[in-house]
């Protein structure tokens, strides 16, 4: 869900060459958008069934299998160098089993559509951070206007003016750590794994296999053994780590390859509104008149951080 489960950025390494793809990337942005939205609505379900660290858990095994299955049909193999797992180890934790888990963990206390809504302050998160972390990423006027709006739209979607009334603060304070873990994760990979030869299949292939074994070795810690396997959530743990977590991978990284690392992101945007959508349709979740504007006032703060001078591509 959202564009971060990825072990390498767009600035890590060069993509390869892609073959010229059977679907229309119009196509592809738009199953890559409903897969991620639908995300939220998998890890709700997936709770009713299981503990949240069962949820990440499961996740992750279907998302590696999926994604160990590309790697052996491409013929690839994961990557050397104690010193590039390490830096693995840590992006892993950062960008999968720490917002993976604080996410399952939210929702078992807030609803579906507030967890989508809030991934979506990532690039918010993103912008604050790089003004400390990423000296040659310049901050402008537009970027400063983006996140005051942002900030806005968070307090709208959350009822401020109420007092926060109705809002259970642990779910969502877990869910907006969840979306800050995203972008410190970016930043640590920008840092340390650009460069380092290896393919983005191969790099994340080995980010979600760590990813795996951290959380088979918490969850036993923090869980018993389900004494039952209900197979609705079943079905829905398996459906976002297959989908959600593997395939979607390899469906962003075609297209980043085919139309750049802008407009793939540009999914983003669409991720709460399919995730509220879901919510309600599906789950049925209320809906107040806050939550539509509020997410509308976070999605346009949101873009407008990502604006960057004329003249940069980065």
């Amino acid at each position: 869900m959202s564009t971060v489960t990825t072990a390498a950025t767009s600035e890590s390494a060069p993509a390869a060459a892609p073959s010229r793809p059977r679907l229309d990337w119009r196509l592809r942005f738009g199953a890559l958008s409903l897969i991620w939205g639908f995300s939220f609505l998998f890890i709700k379900v997936g709770t009713e069934g299981y503990a949240p660290f069962q949820v990440t858990l499961g996740r992750l095994v279907f998302g590696t299998a999926v994604l160990a299955a590309a790697m052996a049909v491409k013929r690839q193999r994961l990557p050397h160098g104690a010193r590039t797992w390490g830096h693995l180890a840590v992006a892993a934790f950062l960008l999968n089993a720490l917002p993976f888990s604080l996410f399952a963990y939210a929702e078992l206390t807030i609803p579906s559509t507030l967890a989508g809504i809030c991934n979506a302050t990532s690039p918010l998160w993103g912008m604050l951070l790089s003004l400390v972390a990423l000296s040659e990423d310049r901050p402008t006027r537009v970027r400063f206007a983006g996140l005051g709006l942002g900030l806005i739209g968070v307090l709208t979607v959350l009822g401020a003016w109420e007092g926060f009334h109705g809002l259970d603060v642990t779910g969502t304070v877990m869910a907006l750590l969840a979306s800050l873990s995203y972008p410190i994760g970016w930043i640590y990979v920008r840092r340390t794994l650009a460069g380092t030869g290896d393919s983005h299949l191969a790099m994340t292939g080995a980010q979600l296999l760590l990813a795996t074994a951290q959380l088979a070795v918490v969850t036993p810690l923090f869980t018993s053994f389900p004494a039952h396997f209900a197979p609705v959530p079943l079905l829905a743990i398996a459906a976002l780590g297959a989908l959600g977590t593997g395939l979607a991978v390899l469906v962003q990284y075609g297209l980043v390859a085919e139309v750049g690392p802008t407009t793939a992101q540009m999914v983003t945007y669409f991720i709460p509104v399919i995730a509220a959508a879901a919510g309600v349709a599906v789950l049925g979740e209320s809906l107040r008149w806050s939550t539509p504007v509020g997410a509308t006032v976070v999605l346009a703060g949101a873009a407008l951080t990502q604006v960057r001078p004329r003249g940069r591509t980065s």
